[in-house]
């Protein structure tokens, strides 16, 4: 049977990067974003680079719980097996806490943590009656490090590490594995007008390897948490 991986925004950046590796696999491939016309370009690029490879698309805003519960159901009428999931939907803006708009850490929230917590529930119940499967979550150095700018995005990231921390703990038993992808700066549109030359920057590829290689060891072995860092260091 094909394996699957579900990627959660997965049109740009490491969520992109992450959906073409197991592509190269091949591995069947479902991913969601906001922007239909991103999904649509991404099916034509893929399409054109993988000629073999199931891609399954749907619009959809994961900081909605009807749109999140809309994505679950769209992944289990698919059928087949769910091997991977990669709650990689996330949004950043800066910000300190006594200064930053009213609500944003509430957007901030809804966006990085709530979106992985209910698509999460929604589709364990699959890995569980597998007695396999493995789980990703897209944190953050801003889930372990305080930064003077990070703000609202900073405690979601916190919060999210913790999530990760505490599924890991009740899925030790269950054959489902949890890992916390924690990468520093990386090379995406979220750094575009930075000034930085490319070179500072992990690549998104680069992330991407690593979640392939901790997802391709032995299902006795697990990797709780990949920690990437630019060689130089935070940005």
């Amino acid at each position: 049977m094909q394996k699957t991986i579900v990627v959660t925004g997965g049109t740009k950046g490491i969520g992109r990067a992450i959906l073409v590796r197991f592509a190269q696999a091949g591995y069947r491939l479902i991913t969601c974003a906001r922007s239909a016309e991103d999904l649509t370009t991404l099916n034509q690029e893929l399409g054109r680079q993988f000629s073999g490879v199931a891609l399954h698309t749907l619009p959809a805003d994961l900081s909605q719980p009807g749109d999140t519960r809309r994505f679950a159901e769209f992944v289990r009428g698919l059928g087949g097996s769910l091997d991977v999931l990669v709650n990689n939907t996330g949004a950043f803006q800066p910000g300190s806490l006594h200064t930053e708009p009213e609500g944003q850490l509430r957007q901030m929230i809804e966006v990085n943590l709530y979106s992985a917590y209910d698509l999460t529930r929604a589709l364990l119940p699959t890995m569980l009656q597998q007695r396999a499967g493995h789980v990703f979550t897209m944190c953050s150095v801003a889930s372990i490090k305080a930064y003077a700018n990070g703000g609202a995005y900073s405690v979601a990231k916190y919060a999210l590490y913790g999530f990760t921390k505490n599924l890991r703990e009740e899925l030790k038993e269950t054959g489902v594995r949890v890992t916390a992808v924690l990468p520093g700066a990386t090379l995406t549109a979220s750094w575009e007008g930075a000034g930085f030359p490319d070179e500072r920057f992990i690549r998104a590829e680069d992330v991407a390897e690593a979640v392939f290689g901790a997802h391709s060891l032995s299902p006795q072995a697990v990797v709780e948490e990949l920690l990437i860092r630019p060689q130089l260091g935070d940005i």
